[in-house]
Parts: structure tokens; sequence; C-alpha cells
């Protein structure tokens, strides 16, 4: 039976291991203590601002166009202030006061009348187609032409004119007292007024303007 070695003895020889342990267990827990508190702090210091607090920026409010410049001020008139020593001349002062005496003229106005030569109806010396009335006639019954309105629809009647005849025998506004339509109207019309001159009416012996009436008669055949 083999002897037992002593306990003591194997513990004795493994003394250094365990002193080496034991040391890097004691500087492990030194690293981390160290680690731990730095850590620590530096939590803590995480929750402060140290940097300097940037102010608002206070963006101005829209700036307002300034109000239009005042109009200038009306010229003022500067009166003269003369000290009562000063004597102002007679020549300098118009009297402008009305007396009884005073007699205001007023201006005279020239109206001009614009005397209109009468028109005459019933003369001494009626006016007169060159030739007489015979010539008159005749004339018409060359002149006149039955408009072709009036001879489709079968008008037939006396067309009644109004003129004046002037103091030369123009032949002047023409109208129609009483008409029958059909175009026989206008062509009494334009008859008239294509007559040569005539001879005018008198008046105690002198040329005057006279208003004369005159039928034409349209009839068919």
């Amino acid at each position: 039976m083999k002897a037992r070695k002593d306990p003591e003895a194997e513990l004795e020889n493994r003394k250094g291991s365990f002193w080496l342990i034991g040391a890097l267990g004691a500087l492990s827990l030194t690293l981390v203590a160290f680690e731990w508190t730095a850590f620590e702090k530096q939590v803590g210091q995480m929750g402060q601002y140290t940097g300097d607090l940037l102010e608002e920026e206070v963006i101005p409010p829209s700036a307002t166009p300034p109000p239009p410049p005042p109009p200038p001020p009306a010229p003022t008139t500067v009166l003269e202030i003369v000290d009562d020593e000063v004597e102002v001349k007679e020549t300098d002062v118009v009297d402008t006061e009305i007396k009884e005496e005073t007699v205001v003229q007023a201006p005279v106005r020239r109206e001009e009348t614009i005397e209109e030569e009468q028109i005459f109806t019933i003369v001494e010396e009626a006016p007169t187609f060159p030739g007489g009335d015979a010539e008159m006639y005749k004339y018409l019954g060359k002149a006149v032409k039955y408009p072709q309105m009036a001879q489709d629809a079968g008008i037939t009647g006396t067309v009644y004119l109004t003129f004046e005849v002037d103091k030369d025998g123009n032949i002047k506004d023409t109208k129609v007292l009483r008409g029958i339509g059909g175009g026989c109207d206008e062509e009494a019309i334009r008859v008239v007024k294509a007559m040569p001159k005539w001879k005018p009416g008198k008046q105690r012996g002198k040329a005057v303007r006279v208003q004369f009436t005159l039928p034409i008669k349209f009839t068919l055949r």
C-alpha cells in the first residue's frame, strides 16, 4: 500500500499559482472599478449642457411701406403790413363806392333782325310757265312716265303738288299735298323739279316769292 502525500506539501507547491490568480483577480477588479467610475461620471454629465445658449432667431414682421409724402402746402399770400406812420398816396387808392349819383350804363345789345321775304299765295300777277299753261301741259304730257308699279296695280288719280317760284323764277321746296302711291308721287316731284324757269309773280310791280299748287293727273289708256 502506497503512502499518501502530505496535503500541506501539495498546497505549498501550488502557492505561486494561487498568488498569480489572486493578483490577476485583484488587477481585474481594480480595472473594473476604474472603468465603472468613469462611466458613472460620463453618464452623470450627459444631462448637462455647458455650451452657449443659442438665442432664438426673431423674424421681424414684414416691413410696411412708408406712407406717401404729404402734398406740398399751398402757396400762402404774404400780406405786407404797413405801419400807421407810412402815408399812402391817393393815386394808389381807387374809389369803388357807388353813390346815388353814379349812373351805370349797361352795354347795349344790338340784335340783328333778319327779315324773311314774304311768300305770297295770291298776287296781282301770278307766276307762269314759259309759254303759258298750254306749254306746261305739253311739257307734262311728254315728261311724265307712268310708273310700271302703278300700271300693274291699276292705280290712277291726281297727285297734288305744292312748290315755290322765287323772284328769279326757280322752282323750290316741292312737296306732295295729296298723293296716290304706286310711284306716281315720286314721278310727279321729279317732273316738276326738272321744269325750266318760270316767269316770276309780281306784287305792286316787284318780283316776289309765290307759293303755287299744281295737279298732275295719271290715267291709264
